[in-house]
C-alpha cells in the first residue's frame, strides 16, 4: 500500500498572472502562496484482479481500458505511467472539490508522487510540480494556471516566478515562528455554500475579450507580491488585510463571475466587523473566502458561516506510507 499526502493552497497575490497567454506577453508572472494543513490523501493498493484497475473517488469505476477511464486526471496520469491494472486507487480531502483550494492540481500531485512510489522511483518536488502542469494544461487543455501544482508540491509560505520561456522560480519565504503563529491566528478561511467549476470561470477570464485591460489589472496584482513580500518577513501584517482587500477589488474587475451578491453580502457584513480584508480563494463564484481579522470570534458568532482554520503546511506532498 502507498500513501501520499498533498496539501491545498491559498494565495495572497498575483493570481492570474500563471497563465501562459499573461506570462508570454507581460515577460512574467509571479504569485505569492501558501501551502495549507488540509489535505488530498491518495492511496494505492494492489487489485485482486492483474488486469483491472479500481478506481474511487466521489465515484468507482472498475475498468480494464485505461482510455475508458472516466476521471480525466486519473487516466492521463495512469496513461503516462503505462499502467497494466491490478490496482486500485482511492482518494480522500478534508474539504470538497471546487471550493477554490487548488484541489484538482493537489489530486494530479499526490497521485504522480504515488505512481512514482509503485515503481520505485524517487522524483523532486519540482519535477512533480512540472508534470502535473503537463497534464492538465497541455494533456487536458485546462484553462488555468501553474501556481496550484507548484503549491502543492513545495508546500510552504513561497513567491513563484512564471518565465515567459515557461521556467518556474521557486523563493521560500521563511518567517519566524511568532510572525508564522500571528499569520495564523490573524487569517481564518470561511465557507460560502456551494461549489463552482473554475474551467468555466477562467475561459472568460482568459478569453480575447478586452485583454488588454485584463492584463493591466492582472499587472496590479503582481505589482503587489514584492511589497507584500517584505512586509509578511518583518512582520507587518496588518499589511495583509489592506493588500488583501484591494487584490480583491482588482480581482473582480477582471470578470464580473468572480463575485456575487451572496459573496458581496458575506465580505461586506466581515468588513463591517472589523475584518481588514479578504479575497474569495481560487477563481471565483463560489468557495471559501480568506479574511484577515483581529478578533474571529466575532467573525465565527455573526457571519454564519462554517469557518476552516488556517494553518500552514512546510512539507509539501508528501509519501506517508509505503508498504509495497
Amino acid at each position: 500500500m502507498i500513501i501520499t499526502r498533498t496539501p491545498f493552497r491559498a494565495s495572497f497575490a498575483g493570481g492570474g498572472s500563471d497563465v501562459r497567454w499573461f506570462y508570454q506577453e507581460n515577460g512574467y508572472g509571479e504569485v505569492l502562496s501558501a501551502a495549507l494543513k488540509h489535505y488530498m490523501y491518495i492511496v494505492i493498493h494492489p487489485y485482486f484482479h492483474s488486469k483491472r484497475f479500481r478506481l474511487k473517488y466521489s465515484q468507482t469505476e472498475d475498468i480494464s481500458n485505461i482510455d475508458e477511464i472516466q476521471h480525466s486526471i486519473m487516466r492521463s496520469c495512469l496513461q503516462r505511467f503505462q499502467m497494466v491494472g491490478g490496482i486500485e486507487i482511492s482518494s480522500f480531502a478534508d474539504v470538497p472539490a471546487g471550493t477554490g483550494l487548488g484541489s484538482s492540481s493537489s489530486f494530479t500531485v499526490g497521485l504522480l508522487h504515488a505512481l512514482y512510489a509503485w515503481h520505485g522511483k524517487e522524483v523532486t518536488k519540482a519535477q512533480l510540480a512540472k508534470e502535473a502542469c503537463e497534464i492538465e494544461i497541455e494533456v487536458l487543455g485546462k484553462p488555468i494556471g501553474k501556481q496550484d501544482q507548484y503549491a502543492a508540491a513545495f508546500g510552504g509560505v513561497r513567491r513563484y516566478r512564471f518565465n515567459n520561456d515557461e521556467t518556474v522560480e521557486v523563493e521560500s519565504i521563511n518567517l519566524s515562528k511568532e510572525i508564522v503563529n500571528k499569520l495564523e491566528n490573524n487569517l481564518c478561511l470561511y465557507h460560502v455554500s456551494g461549489t463552482r467549476s473554475a474551467d468555466s470561470i477562467l475561459k472568460k477570464q482568459n478569453s480575447m475579450d478586452n485583454r488588454f485591460n485584463k492584463a493591466e489589472h492582472i499587472r496590479n496584482l503582481v505589482d503587489m507580491v514584492k511589497p507584500l513580500k517584505e512586509d509578511l518577513k518583518m512582520g507587518r501584517l496588518d499589511a495583509i488585510g489592506s493588500s488583501l482587500h484591494k487584490g480583491w477589488i482588482t480581482k473582480k474587475s477582471i470578470v464580473s463571475d468572480i463575485s456575487g451578491s451572496e459573496i458581496d453580502k458575506y465580505y461586506d457584513k466581515a468588513r463591517n466587523l472589523g475584518a481588514l480584508g479578504g479575497k474569495l480563494l481560487g477563481a471565483g463564484g463560489a468557495g471559501f473566502l480568506m479574511l484577515y481579522c483581529h478578533n474571529h470570534q466575532k467573525l465565527k458568532k455573526n457571519l454564519g458561516l462554517k469557518p476552516l482554520a488556517f494553518e500552514i503546511d512546510n512539507e509539501g506532498t508528501k509519501l506517508l506510507y509505503f508498504d509495497k
